[in-house]
């Protein structure tokens, strides 16, 4: 009953690490969200510029002025790299969910055969 035991405890502390990992995993697919909905804000401002309009880059405490193309493939090269960095995200977010169904599947099947082992004894006494 003993092992039985120590196998439910490792599984459990398995099944918790994945649930840390997919909450993790959550949290930093919501920032990458957000960047991607700040990015495309700024997208929507620089369509909005007429020519000429002077754009500013704030590097620390100092505001430097920038060329339209070079802000626009900077934010463009951030949207694509969130997006992509979204996608992989996505992926191991479906690969830690199958991973906690799995674990999920393992410790209800040890704990049937857990019930069933302690039951056996106690029919066959009666």
């Amino acid at each position: 009953m003993a092992e039985i035991q120590a196998k439910l405890q490792a599984l459990s502390e398995d099944y918790q690490k994945l649930q840390n990992d997919l909450q993790e995993t959550v949290t930093a697919r919501q920032k990458l969200e957000a960047q991607k909905q700040e990015n495309l804000g700024v997208q929507k401002e620089f369509n909005k510029l007429k020519d000429g309009e002077t754009i500013y880059k704030l590097i620390g405490p100092v505001l430097l002025k920038q060329d339209k193309t070079e802000a626009e493939s900077t934010v463009n090269g951030r949207l694509e790299f969130i997006g992509k960095e979204i996608s992989r995200l996505e992926d191991h977010l479906k690969d830690t969910q199958a991973k906690i169904e799995k674990k999920k599947t393992e410790i209800i099947q040890v704990q049937s055969s857990a019930q069933a082992a302690g039951a056996k004894p106690v029919s066959a006494r009666a």
